[in-house]
């Protein structure tokens, strides 16, 4: 099953859609989205707010969009978001709600388990005073993708509601894959969203659709939040042919993750028993699997990762830590021992290479 012969690994973001997709989005019936004329994106809204348990949801492009327009709508120039030093948020998008919205991010330490010390949310939030800018918000993430896939049981979202209640904040969730967290954790998904304010979830990453995320919330907040979305250029049109693909997502790809997860698990205890690897089993939990090489430095993993390619099997490297493979659709069985096959054969290589230079 793997995508043109290549064993991809490098993220779920590569999944290509499904042929039951290709079939809907050529058949989707489509509108002017921002006259809320179409009909696929309505519907697709509408599921996706049922299975978040809230009001409404919009329609937005990516994961990251959907996380910006989610702090623009709930704090203003000069307010605070406390989040986790490790969150996607706060790393990987671009600096958005400072850049664009004068946001104040508050990082806290994640733990291991993706979650924050409550003491310390407690701790974090500004007094009234004219020196301080005013806590706004918190924003959390589940799965947690820094911490190794962490799925964040739904008991940490009621302890983080209760202090946020006490002191007037609003909690957002960057659920990107939160229907992974909900099926390792074996919950529905709106026992970790009913804690929650608002909440983004990505089509495009283990639903393997090919683009779109919703962010979902009240109705009063969602009518704010497509203005916000305006701002950045997210109006589109006749969506309808994207919001098809997120309608078979929703209805065909979420109860299968658990394959995935199945997967990482098998490809996660072979690298375990592969020499030249590291890989702590106990933080594997949902479809992300980091390891790392037992010696050498980023060098040697980017070296590694070359290997890998050349064997038609893609794998991620980062200076900080180390090595991620994620599994997702476009993965099966097979692909697993093909690519526990080229980690051998890699990891033999270079072994080989390095006597040779020593020699």
């Amino acid at each position: 099953m793997s995508i043109n012969g290549i064993v991809d690994l490098r993220s779920d973001t590569v999944t290509p859609p499904t042929p039951a997709m290709r079939e809907a989005i050529y058949r989707a019936e489509v509108g002017d989205d921002v006259y809320g004329e179409d009909p696929t994106v309505n519907r697709l809204e509408a599921m996706a707010a049922e299975r978040m348990g809230k009001e409404a949801a919009i329609f937005v492009a990516s994961g990251t969009m959907g996380n910006l327009v989610a702090l623009l709508t709930h704090c203003g120039r000069g307010d605070e978001v406390i989040l986790g030093d490790l969150a996607h948020t706060f790393l990987y998008e671009a600096g958005g709600s400072a850049a664009l919205g004068g946001i104040h991010p508050r990082p806290l330490p994640n733990q291991p388990d993706g979650t924050l010390r409550l003491e310390e949310i407690e701790a974090a939030i500004r007094p009234d005073n004219v020196h301080f800018p005013r806590s706004r918000l918190i924003a959390l993430e589940n799965t947690h993708n820094r911490c190794h896939g962490a799925a964040i049981p739904p008991d940490h979202f009621a302890q983080v509601r209760a202090i946020a209640d006490r002191h007037g904040l609003k909690i957002h969730l960057d659920g990107a894959r939160i229907f992974n967290a909900a099926v390792a954790l074996g919950v529905d998904v709106r026992e970790i969203t009913r804690y929650v304010d608002s909440v983004t979830f990505c089509l495009s990453k283990g639903l393997s659709a090919p683009v779109g995320s919703l962010l979902c919330g009240p109705a009063d907040f969602i009518a704010q939040a497509r203005r916000a979305r305006k701002v950045l250029g997210g109006g589109m049109r006749q969506a309808g042919v994207l919001a098809a693909a997120g309608i078979v997502a929703l209805e065909q790809m979420v109860d299968r993750l658990a394959e995935d997860h199945r997967r990482a698990r098998r490809l996660a205890e072979g690298i375990a028993a592969l020499p030249g690897y590291t890989i702590d089993l106990d933080r594997v939990q949902t479809n992300i699997v980091y390891f790392d090489l037992a010696q050498g430095d980023h060098a040697d993993r980017l070296a590694l990762v070359a290997r890998l390619k050349a064997r038609g099997v893609l794998i991620g490297a980062y200076p900080d830590m180390g090595m991620r493979a994620v599994t997702h659709a476009w993965v099966d069985d097979e692909d697993i021992e093909r690519a526990l096959d080229a980690l051998e054969e890699a990891i033999r290589e270079g072994e080989a290479r390095r006597k040779r230079d020593e020699g």
